[in-house]
């Protein structure tokens, strides 16, 4: 082998990591903080694994070298043409090869010091997988849990903004983890995506101090917990937020009035809920919904469904929650919020 490499656990060592496979791989995943520099766009990358598969790997090797050559020029020319001499890169493709080892052998050839991450994506991904499985257990997680529209991720925002680690879960998973969680315009990442972005939150925690982080279902919309957070957080100790019911449903017709600016959209998410409850019901809370009596369908949303379900998950899943201390907030208000998180202990 003509260049240098380096193995997933040496990636902190380098100047920068480069990511050069299609577009969309990347945009599924890739190491947290890699530029993407693709070799080939995804038009091209299809194309010439057509020309392997249909006419010969020759053929394929010919038109993806000119590709190749002309899009690592275009790197060179752009994204890439102020690094120092002293610049240390790091390369990665899918599974070590050919892609990488072209810009590798480029950068080289240039003068800067390049590598070629062993394994490529593949080897970052079960690094990844593997990490995930045993990482959580070394963490102190406290809990915080109480019903839908008692403020849990504002709180969150709070804790952190008062020096306390958080994990941000639902934040991480862009959604908010319910039937009407799906955040406007904004799309979930990948499991792939979320997997990396959890493990990359996790490893700038301190084990040493206590880790704030939401009771949350496995599923946050289409992403899935690990197990090994799943358990952790199960055996945590929890916190508890009581909150007015009045307060939840003011809370929650400011937090999602995306919803009420569009009731439709609303009783089309409601709709997800049939099976749970009667037509009659899903019908008259549509009803609800299109005269625009939100504080009213809001109270029973709460009452009939969400309140229910959440403290048959939680009793079932959180065995601590028994015995949990109760933190009484009467107001959700970002000034009752702050002051609140300032008085727990760090």
């Amino acid at each position: 082998m003509l260049f240098k490499t380096a193995n997933v656990a040496q990636i902190a060592r380098f100047d920068e990591v480069i990511d050069v496979r299609s577009p969309a791989e990347y945009a599924e995943d890739h190491i947290p903080g890699a530029i993407s520099c693709p070799v080939f766009s995804d038009d091209e990358r299809a194309r010439v694994g057509t020309l392997y598969k249909q006419v010969s790997p020759f053929e394929a090797r010919k038109v993806g070298a000119a590709l190749v050559a002309r899009n690592i020029a275009h790197h060179l020319d752009t994204v890439l043409h102020d690094r120092p001499k002293s610049w240390k890169p790091l390369v990665y493709c899918w599974r070590g090869g050919q892609r990488s080892g072209a810009m590798v052998t480029i950068l080289s050839q240039i003068g800067w010091s390049a590598h070629q991450l062993e394994g490529g994506y593949k080897a970052y991904r079960r690094d990844v997988l593997d990490t995930l499985a045993e990482l959580p257990a070394r963490y102190a997680f406290r809990v915080i849990c109480g019903p839908t529209g008692s403020g849990k991720s504002r709180f969150l925002d709070a804790l952190a903004a008062s020096g306390h680690q958080v994990l941000d879960l639902e934040g991480l998973a862009r959604h908010r983890g319910s039937v009407l969680g799906k955040l406007p315009g904004e799309a979930q990442p990948a499991q792939k995506g979320f997997d990396s972005l959890l493990l990359d939150a996790l490893k700038r925690l301190d084990p040493a101090r206590p880790v704030y982080i939401e009771s949350e279902s496995k599923k946050i919309g289409c992403v899935s917990l690990p197990d090994s957070l799943y358990a952790a957080m199960h055996s945590a100790d929890c916190l508890l937020v009581d909150v007015p019911l009045t307060e939840r449903v003011r809370f929650l017709q400011e937090d999602y009035g995306f919803y009420l600016a569009d009731p439709e959209r609303l009783v089309k998410q409601l709709g997800f809920l049939k099976g749970l409850h009667p037509n009659e019901v899903l019908n008259g809370w549509a009803e609800l919904a299109r005269a625009g009596r939100f504080t009213e369908l809001v109270e029973e949303l709460l009452t009939r469904h969400y309140d229910p379900l959440y403290w048959r998950s939680m009793t079932r899943h959180y065995p601590s929650l028994a015995n949990a201390p109760t933190l009484r907030l009467e107001s959700l208000a970002a000034a009752a919020l702050a002051e609140a998180a300032g008085a727990l202990d760090a």
